[in-house]
């Protein structure tokens, strides 16, 4: 199976990043890992393994991201305004930088957006957002709406909000939105949502 390993300094973020790409044709994937998690996570949970047949045929390629969970979102010492610039930074990473790679390297248009926990919010966040960029979704046991404590999950924002973090939180902005051009997008994605019946967050991914 091919695997290769990517590492450069982003101007999107002012800091390394480092990713690890498995197969060599197919559909493109772009896998976000899960709170907190690496890029080398989906490696060494064994789930590249369990893809192999499908990796080695050229029917996926995998493109497994890092995630800066704890300096965005997450971060301890950021007010909840930078946290969300902070996020955006992510984003616009992953759209200047990681896709324009994944194009490069794999010509095939048809690209993927798959995480699981947090990894879940990231893919279906950017993909609904930017769907001219995506063909599917496949998120599992996904939290979508990042302002509102859930069981032992706190808010991430305490009380503070602002328009970027509305259109950062699939729970709020997917209701209202109304451009055709994104609904047309929409219309043809196939997107996968799964959850357990005790999962904190049952309620989230239906509301969604």
């Amino acid at each position: 199976m091919h695997r290769d390993y990517h590492h450069w300094f982003s101007p999107n973020l002012n800091r390394d990043m480092e990713l690890l790409i498995f197969g060599h044709a197919g559909a493109r994937v772009l896998v976000f890992p899960t709170r907190f998690g690496r890029f080398h996570d989906y490696e060494d949970f064994g789930l590249v393994e369990a893809l192999t047949d499908k990796l080695e045929a050229g029917f996926l390629q995998l493109f497994c991201v890092d995630s800066i969970d704890g300096d965005s979102l997450y971060s301890k010492t950021k007010p909840p305004s930078k946290r969300i610039q902070r996020h955006i930074q992510y984003e616009n990473y992953i759209l200047d930088e990681v896709l324009p790679l994944s194009r490069q390297l794999n010509p095939q248009p048809f690209m993927i957006a798959h995480g699981c926990s947090f990894g879940a919010f990231h893919a279906i966040n950017i993909a609904l957002r930017h769907p001219q960029w995506f063909g599917k979704i496949v998120a599992l046991s996904g939290r979508y709406d990042l302002s509102m404590p859930v069981a032992e999950f706190r808010g991430l924002f305490e009380d503070f909000y602002n328009e970027d973090i509305y259109y950062h939180t699939p729970n709020h902005f997917v209701p209202n939105l109304h451009d055709p051009t994104i609904l047309t997008h929409w219309r043809r994605l196939e997107i996968i949502m799964a959850v357990g019946d005790e999962d904190p967050f049952l309620g989230s991914t239906q509301a969604l």
